[in-house]
């Protein structure tokens, strides 16, 4: 690969994972990135050697740039491309990283800009914002979608693919409407239904929030993606409004459906559902990184005794293994494992189960 200099326009924890990956491979290229005020997070990111230029305007130092990365949201990286566009040199390449193509990608063309601009997306992410939370591992084995038009160059979806590839990530080029009408269906929609669930509990407790006492376990987990930022979400459901109101509409008539199931008290109709679900939901890979940002966890059955957690914190810190998080499960009624450990990388969580298995500790498989 030529040398390659390339910008970012928002640089929080997908473009510092994006530019943290490629520097680790010792790539030839240099990194320029524009921010609005004085970050010291990116500035110390200077001092790492990730970013060798940081710009607080948006100006002729983006002219020289091969690649030209927009990491803002969705919307607002619609405004940059206006911005951009008398200053990039007809060879760049721009691209971007949100969850929603079929826009930016119209806007791109619009803008006489659909020769240079291949959308990007990688679905990869953590609960964690910002750059000092990127890191150079955060995109391996990631699923990273690439949605080039009719105008773009061979040669330029090439240098994406290789640049992909560089950050650990599985690339897939796959067509904006595409894109747009699957991250509707397995993210989009799922997020709204996370959240009406949740909204759903919380109107309908009572004064002592006994729904909320009893809201671990199970329920946590089905809806734990409605704690995502309430700023992006509502970019989302604008820019991708007609493939997420298709699959709402199709959701709604599944749910009338199944209430009249219920009310007719139709066994065989309620079991062939769950069944052909729990089917096609088992069959679903669960070593590639999902769009749902994956969370490394452990449940451990454990005996309710003095010092049982501490000795399993023990036995992991003196094998240096850190424990993000440790949770007691008091609801488990639809799964097992008393004990949740949150584990910072998938590593850690399978070195952690072999030496908890090794101590004859019960680990229960959830999944």
């Amino acid at each position: 690969m030529k040398h390659l200099e390339l910008g970012f326009i928002g640089f929080g924890l997908i473009g510092g994972s994006i530019a943290r990956s490629v520097k680790k491979k010792h790539l030839d290229l240099s990194i320029k990135v524009y921010t609005r005020r004085h970050n010291p997070h990116l500035e110390k990111g200077v001092e790492e050697g990730i970013i060798d230029e940081l710009l607080y305007s948006i100006d002729e130092h983006f002219s020289s740039c091969d690649i030209i990365f927009l990491c803002a949201p969705v919307l607002k990286n619609i405004d940059f491309l206006s911005i951009l566009k008398p200053l990039v040199n007809p060879s760049c390449i721009i691209t971007d990283v949100g969850s929603v193509k079929g826009n930016i990608c119209r806007a791109a063309s619009e803008l006489g800009l659909g020769r240079q601009f291949i959308g990007g997306h990688p679905m990869a992410g953590s609960e964690k914002t910002g750059y000092e939370n990127s890191t150079d591992i955060l995109l391996e084995n990631a699923y990273y979608l690439l949605t080039p038009g009719q105008e773009n160059r061979p040669e330029d979806l090439q240098t994406m693919r290789d640049l992909v590839l560089a950050t650990g990530a599985n690339c897939i080029v796959l067509p904006p409407e595409e894109h747009d009408r699957i991250t509707a269906a397995i993210s989009h929609v799922p997020h709204i239904i996370a959240v009406t669930l949740v909204n759903m509990v919380r109107r309908n407790d009572n004064e002592e929030q006994n729904m909320k006492a009893f809201a671990a376990g199970g329920f946590k987990d089905i809806t734990r993606i409605a704690s995502s930022s309430p700023e992006m979400w509502q970019d989302i459901c604008v820019t991708n409004g007609e493939s997420i109101n298709d699959f709402l509409q199709y959701f709604e008539q599944q749910l009338e459906q199944f209430r009249h199931m219920i009310e007719k008290g139709d066994r065989p109709a309620i079991h062939n559902e769950f069944r052909i679900a729990g089917d096609y939901r088992n069959s679903i890979p669960t070593r590639k990184s999902s769009i749902i940002a994956r969370s490394y966890d452990l449940f451990v059955n454990i005996d309710d005794r003095t010092g049982a957690i501490a000795t399993i914190a023990t036995i992991l810190s003196v094998n240096g293994i850190s424990i993000k998080n440790i949770g007691i499960i008091h609801n488990r009624e639809y799964a097992d494992g008393i004990m949740k450990l949150e584990l910072y990388k998938e590593e850690d969580a399978l070195a952690a189960r072999r030496l908890l298995e090794q101590n004859r500790y019960d680990i229960a498989d959830r999944e």
